[in-house]
């Protein structure tokens, strides 16, 4: 059986039936689960998620990338990977910045997924933001149920190269084409939960969007210019950067309730 999360574009397809709603966590299904994710079709020529091919180009461009850099990345490096052709390539992707821009809306599908299906059921709006934040830090946790994506290698490339994606001369251009819809998306929800609690709260958005670029800057700054963070990030443990989110949100938007939140 096929479901579709219409709000965040994920289809779940069950090969052993349940309903995926009454559950927060998706281990339940680690079996049972196939994942895709549908995307803005401008990104890509082919969809590199219903090929085998495909999925070896997602596959392989992550590790890539991490392992060499956007810089030195190419098409060429990445056909030898797998084990085929540049041109071959160049059937899913126009250039390698698209390719870069789809593994970015495919990361923030997949939190905006694990956000929503975490805080469904969920009333409490001060309990709703700590799902979120803890949900944008932690989204790198492997799930085995999408072999074709290694979200720990993911998430390290999401905050070495993600500013990358929108720091362009092109980014007003694939913003109308509506490149960046899923961060949009996902910046919003969380800006609804911050309304929630505080709905006299100014910046909502800005302070969504402020989380979203510090659970990738901080880490990136506790790993690589630690002088520029009061945080430390040790054997991928990223609970201090949970915990200096949080703060900074909850003494933003209702601090005399921080401690009850």
């Amino acid at each position: 059986m096929e479901i579709f999360h219409k709000e965040s574009k994920v289809k779940l397809f069950l090969q052993r039936g349940g309903l995926w709603l009454t559950c927060f966590s998706l281990e339940r299904y680690s079996m049972a689960i196939r994942i895709q994710m549908q995307l803005n079709e401008k990104l890509f020529l082919r969809d590199p998620q219903d090929t085998k091919l495909g999925r070896n180009i997602i596959r392989h461009s992550i590790l890539l990338i991490d392992e060499i850099g956007f810089e030195q990345f190419t098409f060429k490096k990445l056909a030898e990977k797998i084990e085929s052709t540049e041109a071959s390539v160049y059937r899913y992707f126009e250039n390698k910045h698209l390719l870069l821009v789809y593994l970015l809306c495919w990361y923030w599908e997949w939190t905006r997924f694990q956000l929503d299906f975490n805080t469904n059921n969920i009333e409490d709006p001060c309990q709703k933001l700590r799902i979120a934040i803890a949900t944008i830090v932690n989204t790198a946790k492997r799930n085995a149920t999408i072999d074709f994506v290694d979200e720990d290698i993911l998430h390290k490339v999401v905050v070495a190269e993600g500013v990358k994606g929108y720091h362009s001369k092109a980014v007003d251009q694939e913003n109308q084409e509506g490149f960046f819809a899923t961060y949009k998306s996902l910046a919003v929800k969380i800006a609804d939960f911050i309304t929630e609690i505080n709905p006299g709260f100014s910046y909502p958005r800005a302070l969504a969007s402020t989380l979203l670029e510090m659970a990738k800057d901080q880490t990136y700054f506790a790993e690589h210019l630690p002088r520029l963070t009061d945080i430390e990030v040790k054997n991928g443990d990223l609970r201090q950067v949970e915990e200096l989110l949080l703060d900074f949100a909850f003494r933003l938007v209702k601090p005399e309730v921080l401690d009850a939140c």
